[in-house]
């Protein structure tokens, strides 16, 4: 597909690039669940669906989104799904069983990862996943390839009938540059591209994975491998420098030196190339960009042919480098994260890549004088590094930190060596910073409850799982359904602030007035279902009661109500 001629160029964020490059490749639906930095992939979708565009919609979690797009799939029709990348944990069970099925309308899995954790637990590397599932994966390097790859996608996803899965990068989701449209599309971001036909799975057995049927998929998934592989060795993503090792002017080019670059490393290399061009009296390595994957094991040969060192920069985990050493000659020296060339942890930048390949540190300004024309001199630069630290903190005035001050109060003069406080993802896990500093656990979505279940099994007397509402339709539900099904002696404290704040305020996919009667049918007694209102003047009051359900030597839960500030401010705006 030609992307040359052009008559439209747009500025998008690269989650914004995502969305529209679905739009144009003619999904019928799209599905997800909040979660930085894939969030603005679905809203600039969910805003096109209320204009009269595919069916767009958050879900109660991962899985279920994906769930979803595996029926729209099945349909015939295409779909994309959109997550973090520790969403995809929670949607793994449907995405590696996807790789099963008979894939009929293209399935497109966009999955942002966070190195550097800026808003997340871990640095997981989705490639993995996709590795794992055996199935294509694209990795873009700019907001170009961004679109383009997600509409190449759904062609991918139908022609080898598997789901394919899109990784995105923090710095490529939240950064905004010019895209190019194709000519061959209306001549409008919002037009309405056609989308597939309706017409459902015919052969029921791809689409069942009863033992018998999902082994002989399994063995025409392991068959596609080879065509998979020399897709990705001709993809124009992947790209050879020199085209031919040995040719292409052979004396600018050090053979014996490769570097092999992925998604954002491709960029940071290209910026230091000619400084490190100049370091090697004027040759540069010879280098591979990967973008699309399983690994093109071909052009990776031939890249090394005549190397001794191949270096490389990879964004994430070393998923590229782990792989060599079945690629490779046992001689070649591999450079990279798992022998500290590469830093191991956190984002690649221009100058930490810089390092990587050898090149002194940029001459920094910092602390010195520099001269202006006219003769005026610039004061000195400050050394960011050297300013204080500013954790994340609850907004003034949240209702989650009159709910902490309840909870402090409740728990006041209980052994801290009897008491458990098991918190979960979301504003509210700020509440483990002072002045709060209640919660004790911060694991995973849903967690705060499964481990207040465990620590009540071991002993403690005392066990208060702490869980935002939209946490507790995520990934809640099920850990209430184990202590109520034993009765378990431990409180759940919900803290109701009737949005998902943490991810921009979008809706929970359930509103506040009908938890009280889902968790009625969990089979919570009626008489332990507490509804306090956060405030300020009732923390006293709120906090003897809440001092009640903890010493009940069975389930209890205690929903904390009170709209959130951020979100109340952005209703009054509308």
């Amino acid at each position: 597909m030609s992307y040359d001629n052009t008559s439209v160029r747009l500025t998008l964020l690269g989650d914004e690039a995502a969305a529209l490059g679905a739009l144009h490749a003619g999904i019928s639906a799209s599905y997800g669940y909040p979660g930085t930095p894939s969030t603005e992939i679905l809203e600039y979708l969910i805003a096109e669906y209320e204009k009269g565009g595919p069916v767009s919609r958050w879900c109660a979690n991962e899985k279920t989104a994906l769930e979803a797009a595996l029926g729209v799939s099945f349909s015939g029709r295409r779909s994309l799904v959109t997550m973090k990348h520790v969403g995809l944990n929670v949607a793994s069970d449907p995405f590696i069983n996807g790789s099963l099925l008979g894939i009929k309308g293209g399935l497109v899995v966009a999955v942002a990862d966070d190195p550097g954790m800026h808003s997340s637990q871990n640095e997981q590397d989705s490639r993995f996943y996709a590795a794992f599932a055996l199935i294509p994966c694209l990795e873009p390097r700019n907001q170009q390839e961004v679109y383009d790859m997600t509409r190449e996608a759904f062609d991918v996803s139908e022609r080898f009938q598997t789901p394919v899965l899109l990784r995105l990068t923090t710095r490529l989701s939240h950064a905004r540059a010019e895209i190019r449209l194709s000519e061959e599309l209306p001549q409008c971001q919002n037009s309405r591209v056609p989308q597939n036909p309706l017409s459902k799975a015919e052969d029921k057995s791809r689409w069942m994975l009863l033992p018998a049927f999902a082994r002989r998929n399994y063995r025409d998934l392991i068959a596609k491998q080879p065509a998979l592989e020399e897709w990705a060795c001709s993809h124009q993503a992947n790209k050879l420098e020199p085209q031919t090792a040995g040719k292409d002017g052979a004396a600018e080019w050090d053979e014996s030196f490769a570097v092999i670059t992925a998604g954002l490393g491709g960029n940071y290399y290209e910026e230091n190339l000619a400084d490190l061009t100049a370091a090697r009296q004027g040759k540069a390595p010879v280098r591979l960009h990967i973008g699309a994957y399983p690994l093109p094991r071909a052009s990776i040969r031939r890249l090394c042919e005549k190397a001794r060192q191949v270096l490389i920069i990879e964004e994430g985990q070393p998923f590229i480098e782990e792989r060599l050493r079945g690629i490779l000659p046992q001689g070649l020296t591999v450079l990279g994260k798992l022998d500290g060339t590469v830093p191991r942890t956190g984002e690649l930048d221009p100058d930490n890549t810089r390092l990587s390949l050898g090149l002194p540190r940029r001459p920094s300004a910092i602390g010195a004088e520099s001269v202006l024309s006219g003769g005026q001199t610039r004061r000195p630069a400050v050394d960011i590094s050297a300013l204080p630290g500013r954790p994340p903190q609850l907004c003034a005035g949240c209702p989650h930190g009159d709910s902490y001050e309840t909870i402090k109060q409740a728990l006041s003069g209980l052994d801290p060596a009897s008491v458990a406080v098991n918190s979960d993802i979301g504003c509210y896990s700020l509440g483990a910073q002072p002045p709060y500093s209640v919660p004790e656990s911060i694991v995973c979505m849903g967690a705060s409850v499964g481990m207040a279940k465990g620590a009540s099994d071991a002993g403690l007397p005392y066990t208060v799982a702490v869980i935002g509402d939209s946490t507790f339709l995520h990934s809640g539900i099920p850990g209430l359904i184990d202590a109520a099904a034993a009765d378990i002696p431990m409180t759940v404290v919900i803290l109701d602030n009737a949005i998902v704040a943490m991810t921009g305020c979008q809706d929970t996919i359930l509103p506040s007035s009908r938890l009280r009667e889902l968790i009625l049918g969990i089979g919570v007694a009626p008489e332990h279902i507490l509804e306090l209102e956060a405030k300020k003047q009732f923390i006293e009051e709120n906090a003897a009661r809440l001092r009640k359900e903890i010493e009940y030597r069975g389930l209890s839960v205690v929903v904390f109500k009170r709209e959130c500030l951020e979100a109340a401010r952005k209703k009054r705006k509308k």
